[in-house]
């Protein structure tokens, strides 16, 4: 563990070497979902100018960071990508940037991602707010002594995704008339899509969207203290829901498609007063 307390202490100097104001909000963007959500003010830079790892392209993943100012005073560290285990990173590599912008100081993280629909009343280019998540990666980055001014040693998870967040969220996006869906997001290892048993088993465990990212994230995220807000675009029906296989080039082809809509709720959610 003193390698990667040591890692995340030079990943702040970097940071700082930057010259950038240390961020309030974090965002982190899934496949496909790089979307503009408010002028960058710093940036871009690739993450791996922040990492002490290298950082292995995925197609749909820009994997850079940029610093947008949607209110005076509000810093927002975007994040353009993130890292998977299927790509070979440990947990703590996966949740590095997340615990990085933690460190800086952030309050609140926000998650989008690709996902497919499991329950079957779902369907591509919906969004889907997240009230619970299930973590079947078989990975969990809170293994190992971590440092005890990260957190507790066994946080609660009750209130994975904040509430007052998702009723924001919510609010904003009757608002603007964009449809959005509840459910509770499982994340798998992958890095194969899942089997039409998988996804049985997985709308009978309560499941409605599933992915391979996120619910490490959010571990490492509410370990630390930040308030969660996850958001899923649902990319296609999963497996067994459909007769078309599932084809991640779909995936991203979603995520376009849904691009002005996610924009316009991410912006005003970054914008909103009560967001910190």
């Amino acid at each position: 563990m003193d390698d990667l307390v040591n890692q995340l202490a030079e990943a702040v100097t970097r940071w700082d070497a930057l010259g950038w104001p240390r961020p309030a909000v974090a965002v982190v963007s899934g496949s496909g979902l790089g979307v503009e959500v408010a002028p960058a003010v710093r940036g871009p830079v690739p993450l791996a100018a922040l990492l002490p790892f290298p950082v292995h392209a995925v197609e749909g993943h820009a994997h850079e960071a940029d610093l947008l100012l949607p209110l005076p005073g509000r810093p927002v560290l975007y994040l353009r990508g993130r890292l998977h285990p299927y790509q070979g990173y440990d947990a703590d590599q996966a949740v590095f940037p997340v615990r990085l912008a933690a460190l800086l100081g952030a309050k609140v993280l926000i998650l989008t991602n690709a996902a497919g629909g499991v329950d079957p009343t779902l369907r591509p280019g919906d969004l889907v707010l997240l009230r619970d998540q299930l973590n079947l990666t078989g990975m969990s980055p809170l293994r190992g002594q971590l440092p005890p001014e990260w957190g507790p040693r066994f946080p609660d998870m009750t209130r994975a995704f904040d509430p007052r967040l998702a009723e924001l969220a919510l609010a904003a996006a009757a608002r603007l008339g964009i449809p959005l869906a509840q459910g509770v997001y499982a994340g798998l290892a992958g890095p194969s899509y899942e089997t039409p048993a998988e996804v049985r088993m997985l709308r009978t465990l309560g499941a409605d969207v599933t992915g391979m990212s996120t619910v490490l994230e959010v571990l490492a995220a509410r370990h630390m203290g930040l308030a969660c807000l996850g958001i899923s675009l649902v990319s296609n029906a999963a497996a067994g829901l459909s007769e078309a296989p599932v084809d991640h080039a779909e995936v991203l082809a979603a995520g376009r498609e849904a691009a002005a809509r996610l924009r316009s709720l991410l912006a005003a959610l970054l914008a909103e007063p009560a967001l910190l």
